[in-house]
């Protein structure tokens, strides 16, 4: 297809003559790389946006003839033969032209075609629509304030939820519900015979060979639903097994029971190091009951994370899966304490038990059930002040440090996370991130008390193309069909992503509709509207991925970008909901208000915690800065940890007691907003200060660069002695190719490309082009690159088990590199 290009480099007008125009009816496209719109665009019509400009504005001109030319934006430019101008804006810009054809002006008058409809069933519809969905309460309440000021001094300023306890929170402190024993027995007795914990059975595991030869594992499930209000289990659609709550709780009150029977004794701690699945939670609220602390371990950690853990909480009985029992020929070795293994069975495979340290008894998770429920041992209650759970972090900044958290903060946790989430007994809960962490346990608790089901899944079996659902089989969303999720900032941009790869590789005509649609969908939701019929006839495909009954996801564990976190609410039509927490503070601090409609803010303070800004001069970050107040983030409250687990010395410098609670010091930078609303923009771990002065915060550029289509990971880097940053990237390997076949690179492994300086070069364009467009300023933007051709993983130790990167570990790994890159 034949294309000119007219390139402006002047920040002036450029005068276009009509001769340059190749015939009626072709393109001249004024590009934006500032602008989504402009990408997207370009994109449609395959023009590549080049430009270093940053306007947000976008103009599309047809050459309609008779010295006329047509504007996108609805306006008629006189275009005089011989002397025609078009005036640009006073940004740098680059136009480019092509003719449309006969399949360009279907395009087109589709669209405007649209667009008239859409306009017509505006006007007609707009009433009732006003009616009904009251936008002007919705855009009242998000805009309302959320907190208000309780203390202000020089150097600090403290703010306070506005939002009153609700009906559940208000209940528990009534029932006198203060530790987490009570509140399960609480939830079974309030919802005796509803599913509550849910597994989908294995028929098989099916050998499916891969075209580079390895052998893959692919799951066929069996199709088979318990309704857990009869007496008798019987079988109709669907793939899951249920145990009602009054069934869930007896088996953890057995599984306690039979601890004490192994010689577990109240007060000692006990180590779970398995995946999330029902007998995690079964096993959780069984210590309760008997009131042993849990230590709970990643399951993707390292060997010597492991080790570290289990000896220095001391345990005796360490419960893992049959997945992770063979670890333990080498750790055992290490452990000189342990004692026990205890063993989730795997639902089709006898597990081996031979080949392990001498001396070290080794049971089934069934068996310490069974044996839990011919003993008469009485239940030992906790009390609020209890250590429920020693919880190791993942270790971002080194070796994990446990964190002690009692009962009475993931009581406060539960309280707070009720009266901020508007959650439904007839919700459907899908359990697949890691119980290990705290954010998933808390929510998974509250499901409990809300009388929701909870079914749980895996990364590599949750949707129908998942790598072990074999080909014709249901993923376990699309069988569950789940209406609550929680997720973290890696995953949603891999949707996203996943999304906008779909969209690039559609035709002109679907690509233009999908535009339209999301344009279409995203200017009503700011206006206070829903779009029904593009819910369900343009993006329910899109649903259909998660099961189409998906109506809240919760976003928690790293920030999340406000293009991710849009592009999100549009596509998936659901709510989503961020926050901020640490391990520390029983994973809550701030919550998004339900009905808060911006992006890139994490919520104000929790009813149960206050938030504290105080001045952090080293960063230039003070209370005192216009237009908002900033400074390091101090979280105090119910939900506040008592300190670290034999680090006495790290708990009086991160925890201290004043105005009657517990403070943590998180190490965030936040703003707060007028409203009473926290964002967080920086953390003092990740702000280096460059040679000539300006400080760059590491996250911050990494938030925004992982929504690069090409980025998969990215670890930036600031020499303080250099001036500007480098950048180590795991690429994309579908877009990584897209990007080679462009400068004339096809057949090349994905290990190839990392290694071509030329794919090195049209990657680093790439993410210039794409740092412009998030607006961060030049310096911040990596000036050379490294293409990592292996995977970030746990089990490199790059990154921890809640894929935070681990800085100091990558940079000794890759130390050579970014020698290289600043040499260059």
């Amino acid at each position: 297809m034949k294309r000119t290009r007219i390139c402006v480099k002047s920040l002036s007008a450029r005068k276009i003559r009509t001769s340059d125009l190749p015939v009626i009816g072709s393109l001249v496209y004024c590009e934006s790389s500032a602008s989504n719109h402009a990408v997207t665009e370009a994109g449609r019509y395959n023009v590549n946006v080049t430009s270093s400009c940053r306007d947000s504005l976008t103009h599309v001109f047809y050459h309609v003839g008779g010295g006329f030319i047509c504007s996108s934006d609805g306006k008629a430019r006189k275009f005089l033969p011989g002397a025609g101008r078009i005036y640009p804006h006073w940004w740098k810009w680059r136009a480019t032209t092509r003719n449309m054809g006969e399949d360009g002006f279907w395009v087109v008058g589709t669209i405007g075609a649209l667009k008239a409809l859409a306009f017509v069933y505006d006007v007609l519809t707009y009433p009732v629509y006003l009616i009904l969905q009251r936008p002007w309460v919705k855009k009242s309440l998000s805009a309302r304030e959320k907190a208000r000021v309780i203390h202000s001094d020089d150097g600090s300023i403290t703010y306070r939820t506005n939002l009153e306890p609700g009906p559940l929170h208000v209940t528990l402190v009534r029932s006198g519900i203060d530790t987490m024993s009570k509140m399960f027995h609480f939830a079974a007795k309030l919802h005796s015979n509803k599913p509550c914990l849910g597994t989908r059975q294995i028929l098989s595991d099916d050998d499916e060979k891969q075209p580079n030869g390895r052998i893959f594992k692919k799951t066929v499930i069996e199709s088979c639903f318990v309704d857990p209000t009869n007496s008798l289990f019987q079988y109709t659609l669907g793939d899951y097994t249920w145990k009602t709550f009054t069934e869930a709780e007896e088996e953890a009150a057995s599984f306690g029971r039979g601890l004490r029977v192994l010689g577990q004794e109240p007060g000692m701690n006990m180590i779970i190091f398995a995946e999330t699945r029902e007998e995690w939670m079964v096993a959780a609220h069984g210590c309760f009951k008997q009131n042993i602390p849990l230590v709970t371990i990643y399951a993707t950690l390292g060997e010597d994370a492991i080790i570290h853990g289990i000896n220095e909480t001391e345990g005796t009985i360490v419960v893992t899966s049959h997945d992770l029992l063979p670890k333990f020929k080498n750790i055992l070795a290490h452990t000189p304490k342990v004692r026990t293994l205890i063993y989730m069975e795997d639902q089709l495979k006898r597990t081996e038990t031979d080949g392990y340290k001498e001396g070290v008894r080794i049971i089934s998770f069934s068996q310490v059930i069974k044996d839990g429920k011919s003993t008469k041992i009485e239940e030992v209650p906790p009390s609020a002040t209890d250590t429920a759970i020693i919880m190791y972090t993942s270790g971002s900044t080194g070796m994990p440090k446990g964190v002690l958290i009692t009962h009475r903060n993931m009581i406060a946790t539960l309280k707070a996370f009720s009266d901020s989430v508007d959650i439904c007994p007839d919700d459907i809960f899908l359990g697949f991130l890691p119980l290990a962490h705290v954010f998933e346990l808390l929510t998974e608790s509250v499901c409990f008390l809300c009388g929701v089901s909870i079914g749980y899944s895996t990364p590599l079996t949750m949707i129908d193309t998942s790598s072990k659902i074999k080909k014709g089989s249901k993923g376990d969303a699309t069988v569950l069909k789940p209406t609550i999720l929680n997720s973290v900032p890696l995953i949603l941009d891999r949707i996203s992503k996943g999304i906008g790869d779909k969209v690039s590789k559609s035709s002109d005509f679907q690509k233009a509709v999908f535009r339209f649609a999301y344009d279409y969908r995203k200017m009503w939701m700011r206006r206070g509207f829903d779009t029904p019929l593009l819910n369900r006839f343009v993006f329910g495909k899109t649903r259909q991925l998660l099961g189409g009954r998906v109506r809240l996801v919760l976003a928690g564990g790293a920030p999340l970008s406000p293009d991710t976190h849009e592009l999100i609410k549009v596509c998936l039509c659901v709510k989503l909901t961020t926050g901020y927490g640490l391990t520390e503070t029983c994973s809550l601090a701030t919550v998004l208000d339900r009905h808060d409609m911006s992006t890139g803010r994490v919520g104000g303070p929790t009813t149960m915690n206050d938030i504290r800004l105080v001045d952090w001069n080293d960063g230039n970050y003070r209370v005192t800065d216009k237009p908002y107040p900033r400074g390091e983030i101090l979280i105090g409250g119910e939900n506040v940890s008592p300190g670290y687990y034999k680090l006495p010395d790290k708990s009086s410098e991160d925890f201290f007691e004043a105005d009657g609670k517990q403070w943590f010091k998180s190490g965030d930078i936040g703003e707060l907003h007028p409203d009473g609303v926290i964002k967080i923009i920086d953390r003092k771990k990740d702000l280096v200060k460059l040679q000539l002065g300006e400080y760059v915060s590491l996250g911050k550029v990494e938030t925004e660069m992982k929504t690069c289509p090409v980025v998969e990971n990215i670890c930036v880097y600031g020499d303080p002695t250099k001036q500007y940053t480098v950048a180590l990237v795991v690429p994309n390997a579908v877009p990584l190719s897209e990007i080679a076949a462009k400068i004339g690179l096809t057949g090349l492994a994905f290990e190839e490309l990392c290694v071509n300086p030329a794919v090195e070069k049209a990657v680093l364009k790439e993410l210039a082009e794409h740092g412009n467009k998030s607006k961060l300023q030049r310096f911040e933007i990596p000036a050379a690159i490294k293409l990592c051709s292996e995977v970030w993983s746990p089990d490199m130790g790059l990154v921890t088990a809640a894929f935070k990167l681990k800085r100091k570990v990558i940079q000794d790994r890759y130390q050579h590199e970014i020698n290289r890159m600043y040499a260059s």
